[in-house]
């Protein structure tokens, strides 16, 4: 049976303005693991791939190898950073019966979404521009179009911090939390393009690519960055907008079910 969303009408920017500093302030406290970790990891990539491996490899579309792989590097590092901020925050608000009190507070089910949402791209784009400026400091990446990185930047963090909320209301362990990470999150963004090119591939095997949507992301931020395109544009911003909208309609219905909340 359904429960209806019986808060007031109109936005409680006192409530959503409470939920982003909270959701922040968690946040920083474990810079190390948020922000730290993502940038070090990318700081190793640009000296394998741009010094280690870079005068062993060829070109790809008149761009150094490392060049292509940044985008890829970059894209991987704010999917998993939206991913773990919502499945975390709304699994331990869940974990420590504090979803309790939010839901007896004046506030709508669109409210805490966004809010969670909010803190999310905080996080997303702070790591994706700490990641960039690395980049652009070791001459390993430049920028196209700073429109389209930041729709990209913005878009997919919306899309994985709604799936993130989705598996915070369903994961009743530690382990079924991590589990998208492991099985899903990495081996698609390996798969999504990230350090070849579809034309690297066999033609039997191009399908894998575009059934991939981490392939239309990376796809997305590599032409924001450098240019190079192996699918539309207009395509790739259709596909995730369309995510978006389904995502969003599914975690709303959920929150107006009471799922996993209310158990």
């Amino acid at each position: 049976m359904s429960v209806p969303d019986l808060k007031p009408m109109g936005v409680n920017w006192v409530g959503l303005g409470t939920i982003v500093r909270r959701d922040v302030q968690r946040m920083l406290r474990v810079p190390i693991q948020v922000f730290i970790a993502p940038w070090s990891s990318a700081l190793l990539f640009i000296f394998v791939f741009g010094y280690v491996l870079g005068g062993t490899m060829r070109t790809i579309g008149g761009h150094k190898y490392i060049e292509f792989v940044m985008p890829g590097v970059l894209m991987m590092n704010i999917i998993t950073a939206a991913f773990l901020q919502s499945s975390s925050a709304i699994y331990f608000s869940r974990f420590i019966r504090f979803v309790e009190e939010m839901l007896v507070a004046p506030l709508s089910y669109m409210e805490m979404v966004v809010g969670s949402l909010t803190t999310v791209v905080v996080r997303a784009t702070v790591t994706g521009i700490g990641i960039l400026v690395l980049g652009l400091g070791f001459g390993a990446t430049t920028i196209e179009s700073w429109p389209l990185f930041v729709f990209w930047v913005v878009a997919v963090s919306v899309i994985f911090g709604l799936a993130g909320i989705l598996v915070g209301l369903w994961s009743k362990s530690f382990e079924q939390l991590n589990m998208p990470v492991v099985f899903f999150l990495t081996p698609l963004s390996m798969l999504g393009g990230s350090f070849f090119t579809m034309k690297m591939l066999p033609d039997w095997l191009h399908w894998m690519l575009w059934a991939n949507p981490f392939f239309y992301f990376i796809n997305g931020i590599r032409g924001a960055m450098i240019g190079v395109d192996e699918a539309p544009q207009g395509l790739s911003i259709a596909l995730t907008l369309l995510m978006i909208a389904a995502l969003g309609g599914l975690v709303w219905r959920l929150f107006s079910r009471g799922y996993g909340l209310r158990e």
